[in-house]
């Protein structure tokens, strides 16, 4: 369950439908993580490596758009309904980090 407080201290909550979905791709990230990790404690070769870090920075990518998407379905339609002008001010904000 997530929730926003409105500037008059209405609380709003609702439930992200890929919290799951997320969960699970974070879970395999962090073993693909612990693999090259291991690679390179192994001394694998550097190319390897790299290609597996970018299959990683592909992924991230990938988890990062959902959670996007996620939101914009949920918080921001929730937010615009709600006049929680907050809301809208934090999602500029990260997309601005995001797609720096």
């Amino acid at each position: 369950m997530h929730e926003h407080i409105l500037e008059d201290g209405t609380v709003i909550k609702h439930q992200h439908k890929k919290t799951k979905v997320v969960l699970n791709r974070m879970a395999r990230l962090i073993g693909h993580l612990e693999a090259i990790k291991r690679m390179i404690e192994d001394g694998r070769d550097c190319a390897e490596v790299l290609i597996q870090l970018s299959a990683v920075d592909s992924a991230i990518k990938s988890v990062s758009r959902v959670i996007l998407k996620d939101h914009m379905e949920h918080c921001i339609i929730d937010a615009i309904d709600n006049g929680d002008k907050q809301a809208i001010e934090n999602l500029q904000k990260a997309i601005e980090q995001f797609i720096k």
